[in-house]
């Protein structure tokens, strides 16, 4: 007799935590010269699917969870959020980026890349701080107190749409900065390394996803 094997494939980013891309990302890292690996660590991240089960599923239904996870593995390009409940609590995005005080200025520096790594959630405690009062539009957080360690877990358990339009929001601020100078300057000069290194290690891991699963496709 058979038995039926329920298997829950997301179809967009918001059904993905945080906490399940970051231990994505290690494994891709981990398996990146192994299509094979790669394929199952997808599945089993993404779809709870245990790599021992993957030879016993048919073929078309194997096919189908892959072409319904590369159907947006590769979108990642969402609206910045500026608020957000969690546990009861409303936080909102730092309101005024250009007079953020010295202190949350230290400690985002503090990091070597902007990227999503286990690093961005003391990045967003400090973007992201409860409010304190609202009217319409407008609203005022609680200022910053240096503690980016305080209950950063918090974050893990949110989705990633959300946390794609934080970062994808910095980094259209880095790019139109950088076209700002370089009109200014009226030459192409080259871009920061440092710059560099960011747009690729936040295309890495969708990029590896995306090719690992276009080629078990193709095979």
């Amino acid at each position: 007799m058979k038995k039926k094997l329920k298997i829950s494939v997301p179809t967009t980013w918001n059904s993905v935590t945080l906490k399940q891309y970051l231990d994505l990302q290690k494994d891709i890292e981990d398996y990146k010269d192994n299509e094979e690996a790669l394929t199952a660590t997808l599945l089993y991240h993404l779809c709870g699917l245990d790599p021992t089960i993957l030879p016993q599923l048919d073929m078309s239904i194997l096919q189908g969870i892959k072409e319904d996870l590369n159907g947006f593995l590769d979108n990642t390009d969402y609206p910045l959020q500026k608020f957000i409940q969690i546990d009861g609590l409303e936080y909102g995005f730092e309101p005024d980026l250009s007079n953020i005080s010295y202190g949350a200025y230290l400690d985002i520096t503090k990091f070597d890349e902007l990227t999503i790594d286990t690093n961005w959630s003391y990045i967003m405690n400090i973007l992201y701080r409860p409010i304190v009062k609202k009217t319409g539009a407008l609203y005022a957080i609680e200022p910053y107190k240096g503690n980016a360690d305080k209950d950063k877990d918090k974050w893990l358990d949110v989705d990633m749409e959300f946390h794609f339009g934080v970062f994808f929001y910095f980094l259209t601020l880095l790019m139109d900065l950088y076209q700002g100078i370089l009109n200014s300057m009226k030459k192409q000069p080259n871009l920061p390394q440092d710059f560099k290194s960011i747009l690729e290690e936040s295309g890495k891991v969708t990029e590896q996803l995306k090719h690992s699963l276009m080629g078990t496709s193709l095979k």
